[in-house]
């Protein structure tokens, strides 16, 4: 196993664990607080949560379980993540926690022993095993800030985002094609300055194009938790402005965004 893939393992077990510290001993009827995403309570969050892992490891493991899932996605593509984590939703806490602690266990285990070099299927394109940990670094992140939300309890500030910020930049490209635009041909300069104060960045310093600011925005932005307007990102270039109106850093058709506050 690379260093990376420990790294990202290590950061996603440590986001896991708060989420879960968080949620644990709460009473049923916090369960069932409405979050920042419509019609999703916090039962639902973490259902959702479980059941990408799930998925995950089914892409990683059993490919006629992943066939399977694939049909299901393709039989209503607009509405079939939100079927899977309502329905999983609707169990009682307890269930949905034991699910996804087991999940995310299993999942995790077999990233560490994942071919290197091997891509696994995934809604997007295939992903290695990296990958995978990464966007599950995101979707655990992106999730549990919806919970804390809603659980009126300020979320850490670490430089564990990095992960997201990397997959953001990573996805540029993918964020135009899923809106039905031409992906730019040049490459661009992002620096963005981390919670730890350490400046991050990304392409050649002479480009064209360029976005700056806080790495804590440009995550919630690339996650879809906030509105532009609303965060310190300065683009430059017509193209850099047009990827931060539409960028999406998960996979599956645009989505909504954040009205502006």
């Amino acid at each position: 196993m690379s260093a990376v893939l420990d790294a990202v393992l290590n950061d996603l077990a440590a986001e896991g664990a708060r989420l879960e510290a968080l949620v644990a001993d709460l009473p049923d009827t916090d369960w069932r607080r409405q979050t920042p995403a419509a019609g999703w309570d916090v039962a639902t969050q973490v259902a959702h949560l479980a059941w990408t892992d799930e998925a995950a490891y089914a892409a990683a493991t059993d490919k006629s379980r992943w066939d399977a899932l694939v049909l299901e996605a393709m039989a209503d593509p607009e509405h079939a993540v939100d079927r899977a984590a309502l329905t999983g939703g609707l169990a009682a806490p307890a269930v949905i926690l034991e699910r996804w602690r087991t999940a995310r266990s299993r999942l995790a285990e077999t990233l560490r022993t994942y071919p290197d070099g091997q891509k696994m299927p995934w809604y997007g394109p295939p992903m290695s095993a990296t990958s995978m940990a990464t966007a599950r670094f995101m979707e655990t992140w992106a999730h549990s800030l919806d919970v804390h939300e809603a659980l009126g309890v300020e979320p850490e500030v670490s430089d564990r985002v990095r992960h997201v910020a990397h997959l953001g930049v990573r996805t540029r490209n993918f964020a135009f094609s899923v809106h039905g635009l031409e992906a730019p041909t040049e490459e661009f300069r992002i620096s963005l300055t981390a919670p730890s104060g350490d400046l991050w960045a990304w392409g050649p310093e002479d480009a064209a194009q360029t976005v700056s600011g806080a790495a804590y925005d440009f995550c919630l932005l690339v996650t879809q938790r906030v509105n532009r307007s609303d965060t310190s990102l300065v683009a430059v270039g017509r193209d850099a402005n047009t990827w931060l109106s539409i960028a999406q850093c998960f996979a599956g058709p645009p989505g909504e965004g954040r009205e502006a506050r």
